[in-house]
């Protein structure tokens, strides 16, 4: 049980706290048909990050945080001004701008002395979960220990903030964002400010792209944000069960796959444990799978 808590505790619940966060705003996303527009928040974030640190000089979680929000609404902002004055089409203008973000963001790792404190292109990309170690569980009171518990990953905590911040604002938008994703002319014509509705739902995917980057890295949160809420959008019509079960179905993904790491190379004669991030995307792409045979079964 020590062995438990002291390895493998804290990346665990990084990932079941991103899986939930991610799973929950990707059905707005994938309800809207703007998917890719999880990609493009994540990625467009980065320079935000990296000037974040820039003022700083440290991984500092607000100041991160408030400058990945700041670069998430400029983002959002060019995608929109591109495809109102350029006549692009959404998809084109989305990828435009948030290629344009993210290689200005490698750049500034590169030039920011962002290495010295260990945020790098690695880091941004696949995360380092299996660094999150709590050394100071000595066993399972450490669970109730508040000293032990404050010798937890910075990155548990910031998950737990943002994750539970993100699940307020949705319970209090629920039915603003039933309406702005089913029909958002409809919503305006109600007198509901469908841009405001906008701004709202990419601070909240750029907070969890922050959140999670550390402990899964952007590529997994994109995985995350599109996989669980797709699969469901192939099993259901309904909002509620859409909603939260694509929660649910991120964090399992996420728990399953975290726990798949180690023993089932092992199972298959490998002697060596995969990347739980690398394991948690792979079943991400066989639950969309599963789902879609589910689907064609229920409707065939």
């Amino acid at each position: 049980m020590t062995q438990f808590l002291q390895l493998d505790f804290a990346p665990l619940l990084c990932a079941i706290l991103a899986g939930a966060t991610c799973g929950l705003l990707g059905s707005f996303l994938v309800l809207r048909r703007e998917a890719l527009l999880g990609d493009a928040i994540t990625h467009a974030v980065l320079p935000g990050i990296v000037l974040g640190f820039a003022v700083t000089g440290a991984r500092a979680g607000l100041p991160m945080l408030l400058g990945a929000g700041a670069a998430a609404l400029l983002a959002a902002w060019l995608i929109s001004h591109l495809r109102r004055v350029a006549r692009l089409e959404g998809g084109a203008a989305t990828g435009i701008v948030f290629t344009s973000f993210f290689a200005a963001g490698l750049v500034l790792l590169e030039t920011s002395g962002a290495r010295s404190v260990d945020l790098d292109v690695d880091c941004v990309l696949f995360g380092q979960m299996e660094t999150l170690l709590w050394p100071q569980a000595m066993g399972p009171g450490a669970l109730l220990d508040p000293v032990a518990l404050g010798g937890l990953p910075p990155a548990v905590f910031l998950l737990a903030g943002v994750g539970a911040a993100i699940a307020l604002a949705v319970a209090l938008l629920w039915q603003p964002l039933k309406l702005l994703c089913f029909d958002a002319d409809f919503a305006q014509s109600l007198g509901l400010r469908v841009r405001w509705l906008d701004m709202a739902l990419h601070l909240m995917l750029a907070a969890a792209a922050v959140a999670a980057f550390e402990a899964v890295g952007s590529i997994l949160v994109v995985a995350l944000l599109v996989a669980p809420a797709a699969a469901m959008r192939l099993i259901t019509n309904r909002y509620t069960p859409q909603v939260l079960g694509g929660a649910a179905l991120g964090a399992a993904v996420a728990a399953l796959g975290y726990g798949l790491a180690g023993p089932l190379p092992a199972a298959l004669g490998s002697g060596h444990a995969v990347s739980a991030a690398g394991m948690i995307g792979v079943l991400s792409g066989l639950v969309v799978a599963g789902a879609a045979m589910a689907g064609r079964w229920r409707h065939g």
